[in-house]
């Protein structure tokens, strides 16, 4: 994204009385993000790793999605420090760590997305799913993911750079070549990162819907429940960032566009420390959800909820076995008539 600013007598950025405010709320932000996302997913880590066996497919997603969020959260205070005064680590720490963030963005929302279609399987296709995990095809996944996130990350590492606002360096710049090459790399971005994850999102969750309402399944939403609320997090919390990587292209095509740049400079800082709530909140949501369980000296809330949610794919699967009794017997019995 372009960021706009008034030039000084040395050809520097100055910076907006609107910006300085913008980077105050978001440092705020972040070091609230940074005090409460760091040690719960830390604890979500080690609670799965240490009291949670077997580990269902929902579980090791929730596992490698909070190892991706505490990658994002490592880099807060860098970036508090450089919001409060300015970028002194360099332009290759810069794209680094930028890519770092992107590449667990893109993690984070393909993770989310395995996750709702691994629910939509287990509950409409439980027996395929049993057979994924005696083949290891989740942990292919994984490495796709990885893989994947790496390579859409990659535009970030040929466009940003350290530039100078106010007299200070600051890595928060972007620079594009062409107006089409920006153009090119928001709608990657926002497609990629958002539209396409979401639109499989909705349409799993629909699939979700109509069968549990089949089900007698005691408890059937519990694991829909805390995993909606997952996606439904990330979605809020990002949605700013894509806006503006939408209403950025409407300023690219609009010529003569100066209130919408304004308007983008002032929002940039704000929407970014949104996106790095999302980083932190899913521990919240997952305490929230362990909230009726029944601690004890071995087993905590949170370690039981996972372990419930690993035992759901098996309820399932039960319950997915019944239905096909049934079915097959409705057919049966209408032939017999039939004969």
């Amino acid at each position: 994204m372009k960021m706009n600013g008034s030039f000084s007598s040395d050809g520097n950025v100055t910076e907006p009385g609107e910006w300085a405010a913008g980077r105050t709320v978001a440092s705020v932000i972040l070091g609230l993000s940074f005090l409460v996302g760091t040690p719960g997913n830390l604890l979500v880590i080690w609670t799965i790793l240490r009291h949670v066996q077997p580990r269902s497919h929902t579980v090791l997603l929730i596992l490698n999605l909070a190892v991706a969020d505490l990658l994002v959260l490592i880099t807060l205070p860098l970036w508090i420090y450089s919001l409060a005064d300015a970028w002194v680590f360099g332009e290759a720490a810069c794209k680094a760590m930028v890519y770092v963030i992107y590449a667990c963005m893109y993690s984070s929302v393909f993770l989310i997305s395995t996750m709702s279609v691994e629910r939509c399987v287990a509950i409409l296709y439980p027996f395929a799913l049993h057979g994924w995990r005696k083949e290891g095809v989740m942990a292919k996944v994984l490495v796709v993911i990885l893989v994947l996130a790496f390579i859409f990350s990659i535009p970030v590492i040929l466009t940003q750079r350290v530039d100078v606002t106010a007299g200070k360096e600051e890595c928060t710049y972007r620079n594009y070549t062409s107006d089409s090459q920006e153009i090119s790399c928001l709608v990657l971005e926002t497609s990629v990162g958002f539209i396409f994850p979401f639109s499989i999102l909705l349409v799993c969750y629909s699939q979700v819907g109509r069968r549990l309402k089949q089900m007698t399944l005691r408890n059937k939403h519990r694991s829909i429940a805390l995993i909606t609320s997952v996606v439904v997090a990330f979605a809020v919390l990002w949605f700013p960032h894509h806006v503006l990587n939408v209403l950025s292209v409407v300023s690219l095509l609009l010529e003569d566009s100066e209130a919408l740049d304004d308007f983008l400079g002032s929002a940039f800082f704000l929407s970014g420390a949104l996106a790095f709530i999302s980083s932190c909140i899913n521990p919240l949501l997952y305490s929230f959800a362990a909230r009726r369980f029944q601690s004890s000296l071995k087993e905590t809330k949170l370690s039981r909820l996972f372990q419930d949610i690993a035992t759901n794919t098996s309820q399932f699967k039960g319950t997915a076995s019944s239905l096909t009794s049934e079915r097959q017997n409705a057919a049966e019995l209408a032939l017999d008539t039939v004969v």
